[in-house]
């Protein structure tokens, strides 16, 4: 418990001493704040009619009110808990999924390499977005299948890069040691090869949230989302569906809109962050 806390003070450390990270950090505190105590930021409870249909912002309503009377601004609070949620939980488990796959293909080689490069290589091919909305459309509406949709395609570019890395690991001189020693494939993998890419697993969890969160914002653009959960793609979805554009309410989808652009930029940012930690040739000079 105390060395994983101290990985974790390192690891803000590390992305506050970079220009970037520290960027990152305090745009990403705004949807993080939404999200943690959506009560103490939202006036009103967002499932509510508190007003009349279609008001423009106002001192009442910051964003104005949705086509059934509901506060917008409400709504963009406690919608940042779903598209956040999806948006790790589709980031850490394609990164799980993948590094697995990495690590057996790049470590024991032979058919099994042949096997899980094949179906990387097959997953890498295949046209993303038309097959999320396909897996999407057949899973059913809910945002844990959505959560799985996002994994299952996302995992073969962490899963190619991983396996890169175990390959050149994988013959260094402390692994042959380990062997030597009688250390088991499992536990070379586990506790030399593993922890030596950790810092790039964590950067990858980074740059994916924001990809994940658009992909939930697109899926539930379509209708594919979560009807009983608020998130900023669904608030999008039914600004579209009454008429938000045609009709001048620009704020109703542009405060949606914003909030997921801050949250790409500053996952992104602290990914690059960590990047270039892991990586010092990516520092300026």
């Amino acid at each position: 418990m105390r060395n994983g806390v101290n990985k974790f003070i390192e690891g803000v450390r590390i992305v506050i001493s970079n220009r970037k990270g520290l960027v990152g950090l305090i745009l990403l505190s705004i949807p993080l704040a939404m999200a943690i105590a959506p009560q103490l930021i939202a006036p009103y409870n967002p499932w509510e009619t508190v007003d009349k249909p279609f008001l423009p912002p106002s001192f009442n309503h910051l964003l104005g009110t949705n086509d059934v009377g509901q506060d917008i601004f409400s709504e963009l609070v406690y919608g940042s808990r779903i598209s956040l949620l999806v948006g790790f939980a589709a980031a850490l488990s394609a990164v799980v999924l993948g590094t697995l796959i990495g690590l057996l293909a790049g470590y024991f080689g032979g058919v099994i390499d042949d096997i899980l490069s094949t179906i990387t290589d097959v997953m890498l091919l295949l046209p993303v977005l038309p097959f999320m909305i396909l897996m999407a459309a057949i899973l059913g509406q809910g945002y844990q299948n959505i959560i799985l949709t996002i994994a299952v395609f996302t995992w073969p570019g962490i899963a190619r890069l991983v396996k890169a890395q175990v390959v050149s690991l994988k013959n260094s001189l402390y692994i042959e040691a380990a062997k030597a020693y009688g250390a088991g494939s499992w536990r070379i993998l586990r506790t030399h090869i593993l922890p030596q890419i950790y810092p790039l697993l964590v950067a990858f969890v980074i740059l994916r949230i924001g990809g994940a969160i658009i992909a939930e914002a697109s899926l539930s653009y379509l209708g594919l989302g979560d009807p009983t959960q608020k998130s900023w793609g669904s608030i999008i979805f039914w600004a579209v569906n009454s008429g938000a554009i045609s009709s001048g309410k620009w704020w109703w989808i542009v405060a949606p809109g914003l909030m997921i652009t801050i949250t790409v930029e500053a996952t992104a940012l602290i990914g690059y962050a960590i990047e270039e930690y892991v990586n010092p040739r990516l520092r300026k000079s």
